[in-house]
């Protein structure tokens, strides 16, 4: 069992907030993984400014779906794969359920580790599935942190690595702005064809990432564990800790995917073979310089080492709350770098692998989100906490827009429109 960390009197002054703050952050590294990286940098040297629109609203979807999953573990004391797992009664239906979701988390470590990898053979020229390994035992190494150590000590080093992660995609925009006419224009909803829904996809796949969804919770009932004796405020204290978290969270994400996007549009468009990664590294040398390019891929690395992680703990709880079977995480970890290495070692283009990877993850996000505005609705379960009406229309839209982006991009693609 990992340690946990009862968290410190809710009656504390307002200056040791800051010691509530760290599951959102963890969790907000989701948003940053590699699958972002390539779906936001082919995005912006595809189609410009075009997509802007769909960076931005993930972002806000993300906040209000965030908040709703940390609320649910601090109020509950449970995650939300577990309180599906006690309502879904028939044990055929909460298989295929964990089945989806676990897919959804197999797809993340796709896209997780072959970042990692992509990073580690631009950086050293380390050949790919030698790199998707190295990936997989340092992923392993931050796992152990979390087993033994517990979950503040966890937060240390995912956070840590989130700040890696910004520096390196954040730099370059400095020495390349972007256009302010583009970037109003980017800002009104469109589409132009069915690669740009496809990559509406997969911007939101990445942004609104259902084990992102899961985790958080568990995230949340691990660092807050319901204790007898609590304050009769301590949920009022958490959740006001919380929404600073989660704002704090998606800012520092939203943000850093909305700067890769604007500098593939304002430094990438045009330019040939952009639309991978290595491409995108070598055009930034090109045009940026090597100090800006290798800051990139570090970036691109700490991404993959920080997420693998975040996601092998999700899929570690998805599998724990719905099948009641609890496999240690760095047995879970072996056993789900199998995909990503075996499309390594095969040879596959790693970019298109990692945008389709984040497709997979949009299709999983109604999956996650729609039993979540449920709970989080439900006044036997959250009592005075439970949403607000206005919340729960708002949640309800955000899964009916995002049910039918993923209608449309099946009927674009069947029809080739």
């Amino acid at each position: 069992m990992p340690k946990t960390l009862t968290a410190p009197p809710v009656q504390a002054p307002a200056r040791r907030m800051v010691w509530l703050l760290g599951p959102a952050l963890v969790a907000g590294v989701a948003y940053l993984d590699p699958g972002n990286v390539a779906a936001n940098m082919t995005a912006g040297a595809t189609f410009g400014y075009l997509l802007v629109w769909v960076v931005v609203l993930g972002n806000l979807m993300a906040w209000l779906i965030q908040y709703l999953s940390a609320k649910l573990g601090i109020v509950t004391g449970q995650s939300l794969p577990d309180l599906l797992g006690q309502r879904i009664r028939r044990p055929w239906a909460r298989r295929l359920y964990w089945l989806q979701a676990e897919l959804v988390a197999m797809a993340t470590d796709v896209a997780e580790v072959i970042g990692g990898a992509v990073a580690l053979n631009l950086l050293f020229g380390i050949p790919l599935l030698w790199g998707g390994v190295i990936t997989g035992v340092v992923s392993m190494v931050v796992l152990t942190v979390q087993s033994r150590r517990g979950a503040r000590a966890f937060e240390t080093v995912v956070i840590t690595m989130l700040i890696v992660i910004v520096i390196g995609f954040c730099t370059g925009i400095i020495f390349s702005p972007p256009d302010a006419g583009g970037l109003a224009q980017g800002l009104v909803p469109r589409f132009e064809g069915t690669d740009s829904v496809l990559l509406a996809a997969s911007i939101l796949g990445a942004t609104v990432m259902p084990h992102a969804i899961y985790a958080h919770s568990s995230l949340a009932r691990d660092r807050f564990p319901l204790t007898d004796g609590a304050p009769a405020d301590r949920e009022r204290r958490l959740l006001r800790a919380t929404r600073w978290d989660v704002t704090i969270a998606m800012a520092v994400a939203g943000t850093t995917n909305l700067i890769m996007l604007l500098l593939a549009a304002s430094s990438l468009a045009g330019v040939p073979g952009t639309d991978s990664l290595e491409g995108a590294y070598a055009a930034l040398s090109a045009g940026l310089g090597p100090v800006i390019a290798t800051l990139f891929a570090v970036g691109l690395l700490a991404s993959g080492l920080a997420s693998t992680s975040v996601g092998a703990y999700a899929g570690s709880e998805i599998m724990k709350g719905l099948l009641h079977v609890r496999v240690p995480l760095l047995a879970r970890r072996l056993v789900t770098l199998i995909p990503a290495l075996v499309i390594l070692g095969l040879g596959l283009d790693p970019t298109l692998a990692l945008v389709l990877s984040q497709v997979v993850l949009s299709f999983g996000i109604p999956f996650a989100l729609i039993p979540l505005v449920w709970l989080t609705a439900q006044r036997g379960l959250l009592g005075r906490y439970r949403n607000r009406i206005a919340t729960t229309v708002a949640g309800a839209a955000a899964s009916v827009f995002l049910v039918a982006l993923n209608a449309l991009l099946i009927w674009l693609v069947i029809t080739g429109g």
